[in-house]
Order: structure tokens, then sequence, then C-alpha cells
């Protein structure tokens, strides 16, 4: 029986953000069957989905702090950080979870790349998760509704941009993996950094958002030298982690910026 017709090929202006959205989000979009990941075209992307990312757990925030004391609560901060983690099925989260866990083992290289491909979560991830959301948390809950959501759209740029200064910074510690795929190239690298930049001082100000970059270039060079003196480079998982402390880095600098 003859094959159906198949669907026409996608425009090629649509592999950047196509690619960056699948990279960084749970959020479905059309991949063929054989497509093999375009991260490099993704890169001036990253910081556009993350500030997208923001904007959702930043909308929730909102919503939820309408409700009577949800504000001086935490409730609503709580709600926008869960919010943010479902659109992105908690990746970043997860890859701060299995590095901090690896980086706890005791043993070589070998003994920690193994942690963290196991999906489990031990103690040192627990406690990593633990202590970045009461970070999160209580950065958010000391802001007003306006300067939370504010703070979260400028975070969830700058830390995805955090992820390609970790790129750039190391080298892959795996022979396979995705960020395999993750080439920064100079014209890339210099657009992401525009837009995270304009995202971060649209969101926050000229000084603070500047500050707020400067923090998250910082957090993706250390992620990446400490990965490659533990485990010999990055991988996916570090990536994450970069982007989580990123994250919870710029919080720290809104919040201070708006006290």
């Amino acid at each position: 029986m003859p094959a159906g017709p198949s669907a026409p090929p996608l425009p090629r202006v649509l592999d950047g953000p196509r690619h960056a959205v699948g990279f960084l989000t749970r959020v479905p979009v059309p991949f063929g069957p054989d497509e093999a990941p375009a991260l490099g075209a993704a890169v001036p992307w990253f910081p556009v989905v993350g500030a997208a990312v923001g904007a959702a757990g930043g909308g929730v925030l909102a919503l939820a702090g309408l409700l009577p004391g949800a504000e001086g609560t935490g409730v609503a901060a709580a709600l926008g950080l869960g919010a943010a983690a479902v659109v992105t099925g908690a990746l970043h989260e997860d890859g701060l979870a299995d590095v901090a866990d690896g980086l706890g083992v005791l043993g070589d290289r070998e003994r920690r790349l193994a942690v963290l491909r196991d999906s489990r979560i031990g103690t040192f991830g627990a406690l990593a998760l633990l202590l970045w959301v009461l970070v999160c948390w209580s950065a958010l809950r000391g802001m007003t509704t306006g300067d939370a959501v504010a703070a979260l759209v400028a975070a969830g740029a700058t830390s995805r941009w955090a992820i390609l200064v970790h790129a750039t910074l190391g080298r892959p510690a795996r022979p396979d993996g995705a960020v395999h795929a993750l080439r920064v190239r100079p014209a890339g690298g210099a657009v992401a950094t525009a837009v995270a930049a304009a995202a971060a001082t649209l969101a926050l100000g000229v000084v603070p958002g500047l500050t707020a970059l400067v923090a998250a270039a910082l957090v993706g060079a250390l992620v990446a030298a400490g990965v490659r003196r533990a485990l010999g480079g990055i991988t996916g998982d570090t990536c994450g982690a970069a982007a989580a402390l990123a994250q919870a880095a710029t919080l720290l600098v809104a919040l201070a910026f708006a006290a």
C-alpha cells in the first residue's frame, strides 16, 4: 500500500525558535522523524524563550497575587515558580539536583558522571533543590507583585543566556549527548547577548539589568570551571544547573535593587 503524502517541510526560518523551545521547555513543537538538533540556529532564541517562560510564571504570580493575602504569605511566589517549572518540565531544576549529587559523591570522574545519569535524586540533590527553591521564593516574596513579575522575566532571559556562556567556556564531558550540538558561534552569541541585555534592562532598569547580566555570566563561567575540574567538562545537566543558579542570582539582584 503506498504511503500517504508527507507533511510539507517547515520553513528554515523556524529552525531557531523551534529547537530553542524544544530544548529548553516541554512545550510540544513539530519535528521531523529524523531531524537532528539545530541548536546552533537556536542560540539567539535562548533568552527569548527564557523570557517567555519567566512571563508565564510571572502571569501566574500576578493572578495569584490578586487573592486576598496571597502576596504577603508567599503563595503567589510559590505558584509563579511552580508554573515556570511546569512549562520547562523542571529541566533546569533536575540538572541542578543531578550535578549536586554528582559533585557530592566520592569517587573519580566516571563515578560522578554515572551518578549524573541516574534519574534518582540523592541527599545532595534534594538539599540543593530545597536551598534553590528557598532562595528564589524568598527573593520573590520580598518584592511587590509588579517587581516580582519583572524579575521573573529578566531571570528567564539571563538564565538561559547563562547556558550559552557555560557552553562557550566548557567542553563536553562525554562523547555523546545533546550538548555537542550546542555550538555558540560569535554572531549567534552576540545576538543572544543583546537580547538578554535588552530583556533584563527593560524589565529591571539599566543598572539592575546589566548587573543581573553580569551575575548570570559569572554563574555560567564559575559552573563551567567547577565541573571542568570535577567532571572533565560540561553536560546537559551542568547547563541546567548553570541556568537554575543564574536564575537565583538574577532574582537576588532584582531584590537588592527593589529594596
